[in-house]
């Protein structure tokens, strides 16, 4: 029996391979959806760096909703409307990288029932993209489940992209599948095609060191994490100081630098 495609992109892009194969996920209904709340969803990721942001429909692979930074930051002279004017942007060399990075988080989220909770999960990986000087530059991945339909199945995302050129050229190629809007889920996935083995070993934080290491990437103080975390100042900053010793980092800088290439953020 020939198998049913789940997406009909307006234009065809690599991506439309690996969701076809997760049609008990991904919904392929054209309907109108209402916009996301993305300035609450900005509350959920962190940005040190230019960024933006769009909302991808994946019945068509159409995106909208952009925040207007997208033309200055890739030189574009009109917002984009189909996902693979997004991918053309992509440098050639992190397509393979992309597509597997989208497939080990689906993956993941079967493996840990997480579309049972799936608008409460974020995926985060890095690839390199085009920008306005006509160079290609790290940027930081971020996807957020916006709507999904009666039966469950994903009908929109919206996507953040940053750019971390100015932190890192140094990427990970770990993909993120953690926690938001309370969820304590954190889970780190090495591409096998790129081969560690000839890296120092990166050093191993406690769940509650990687949610401190979070909130000092989205700029909180101490008091602000003590409050969100619900533990005392004192203890915020003696888990500072942990993490600063244990990565060996002279302040919150270098530490961001460091975790953005270990695959913690």
């Amino acid at each position: 029996m020939k198998k049913k495609h789940l997406t009909h992109a307006k234009k065809p892009h690599p991506l439309t391979k690996v969701w076809n194969d997760y049609p008990e996920i991904l919904q392929n209904d054209n309907r109108i959806l209402p916009v996301p709340a993305i300035e609450h969803l900005i509350g959920e990721i962190f940005a040190p760096g230019k960024f933006y942001y769009y909302v991808i429909n994946f019945a068509d692979s159409t995106i909208c909703n952009h925040h207007k930074d997208i033309l200055k930051i890739h030189g574009l002279s009109k917002y984009p409307l189909h996902l693979k004017e997004i991918i053309d942007l992509i440098h050639p060399d992190d397509i393979e990288f992309v597509m597997e990075a989208e497939r080990m988080s689906i993956e993941k989220m079967k493996e840990i029932n997480g579309f049972d909770y799936q608008q409460e999960l974020k995926t985060s990986y890095c690839f390199r993209m085009r920008t306005s000087k006509g160079n290609y530059e790290l940027f930081h991945h971020q996807a957020l489940h916006t709507y999904k339909d009666e039966n469950g199945r994903l009908l929109q995302a919206a996507n953040i992209h940053t750019n971390i050129e100015h932190i890192t050229h140094q990427n990970s190629y770990i993909v993120l599948v953690s926690g938001i809007n309370g969820r304590e889920d954190f889970h780190q996935m090495q591409w096998m095609k790129h081969n560690p083995s000839d890296e120092p070993i990166p050093v191993i934080f406690t769940k509650r060191e990687v949610e401190i290491i979070n909130c000092i990437a989205k700029g909180y103080s101490t008091c602000e994490i003590s409050d969100l975390l619900n533990i005392s100042e004192e203890t915020v900053r003696t888990h500072r100081k942990n993490i600063l010793r244990k990565s060996d980092c002279k302040n919150s800088s270098e530490l961001i630098k460091k975790t953005f290439e270990w695959g913690y953020l």
